[in-house]
């Protein structure tokens, strides 16, 4: 097989292109990329293909479009059935659609603007669609208590609670002990070393535990919600549920929200039990102020009682947007792996960002009521 090449001879008839070597897929090599350049300006009056060896359709790919002139059949007469090749694609070439014209940048931006804003639409009618379905689900199960599927919510509340109890303990300890390390070190160049322990009491009961532990199960359990419920959807096994006259709410929505809705609160208190201690170890070793101390200083402190209670009314709420983002997530899952991990980051990210948002507006809420 011998390389493709060409050369370009100024006749008494106009310019002849002469091909030589296999014009053909693999023999086109480099040697044509400039076929056009050297084309330029010149008017194809002829070919030779005297010593042209193999030829397709790669190679009249080339010369159609490095030539403006359309060859005329008898200028393949020495070759007839590279000139068939030639005909057919150069009528393809000829008839098919230009590149589509780019859009300036700053209208591909605002179309991507465009396309957010309706996304970001679309997903919270989709939610609000999935909001009533549940609602009537749980009324349902509030009517007829005989259905609820005891087993399954057991089950979930061990999953997505006990066995969460480890992280959220181990998390929220140096928690604790962090925000205690800190406030020692700043409070002390004061004089307010034992201010630290108030400190390390309203972050813990009030912010930190029940934030930290909602932030991890949102990344522990509604993925896990999404990543389960999505697969049973790629299977077709909700569809089958369905065909069987189960309802999906009830047998896999209900039991995630109810064991979240119970467990949650169970881990916040404690992550703040967990917290604290990091809190009391960090002053004692550091301050040197004693479990006794510790513990009097918060009994002391009349507001404790509300910080508490304040941490613990944020839970439920946090618990049903959790299992509720993750759940509906793993619903609208299609067909296929990428849609699967597109709905389980979305639970991850969008149950986070609610958490955040919600702890926003509870401390709005309770500084107005002045708790």
């Amino acid at each position: 097989m011998s390389s493709a090449a060409y050369q370009i001879e100024d006749r008494e008839g106009g310019t002849v292109l002469r091909l030589t070597g296999d014009w053909t897929t693999t023999g086109l090599g480099r040697s044509t990329l400039d076929l056009g350049r050297a084309l330029s300006g010149q008017t194809l009056a002829a070919i030779d293909l005297s010593e042209l060896g193999r030829f397709d359709t790669a190679g009249a790919l080339a010369i159609v479009q490095a030539s403006d002139v359309i060859l005329p059949k008898d200028a393949w007469a020495e070759r007839p059935e590279a000139g068939r090749v030639y005909a057919m694609v150069e009528k393809l070439e000829r008839e098919s659609a230009p590149p589509p014209r780019r859009s300036p940048a700053f209208i591909r931006g605002f179309a991507k603007v465009g396309l957010g804003v309706y996304d970001i639409a679309a997903e919270f009618i989709l939610s609000m669609a999935f909001l009533g379905r549940l609602v009537l689900a749980v009324g349902s199960a509030f009517r007829n208590p005989g259905r609820i599927r005891w087993p399954a919510w057991f089950s979930q509340g061990e999953r997505a609670g006990l066995d969460a109890m480890p992280i959220i303990s181990v998390t929220n300890f140096f928690i604790g002990a962090v925000i205690a390390l800190l406030g020692a070190n700043l409070l002390s160049q004061l004089g307010a070393g034992v201010f630290t322990v108030q400190l390390v009491a309203v972050a813990v009961l009030r912010e930190l535990a029940v934030l930290i532990t909602a932030i991890l199960l949102a990344g522990r359990s509604a993925s896990s919600f999404a990543a389960e419920i999505g697969s049973m959807r790629m299977t077709q096994e909700v569809d089958a549920m369905q065909v069987m006259g189960v309802n999906p709410f009830q047998a896999l929505v209900i039991p995630r929200l109810a064991a979240m809705v119970v467990m949650l609160p169970l881990l916040t208190f404690v992550g703040m039990l967990t917290g604290l201690f990091g809190g009391l170890l960090v002053t004692w070793g550091v301050l040197g102020y004693g479990p006794t101390f510790f513990i009097q200083q918060m009994s002391q402190d009349p507001m404790m009682g509300n910080h508490l209670l304040v941490g613990l009314i944020k839970a439920p709420v946090f618990a049903i947007v959790v299992a509720a983002i993750g759940c509906r997530q793993g619903m609208s899952v299609a067909g296929d792996v990428e849609s699967l991990g597109r709905r389980v980051t979305a639970a991850v990210v969008q149950a986070i960002f609610a958490i955040i948002f919600l702890d926003a507006v509870f401390a709005l809420i309770f500084m107005e009521l002045d708790v």
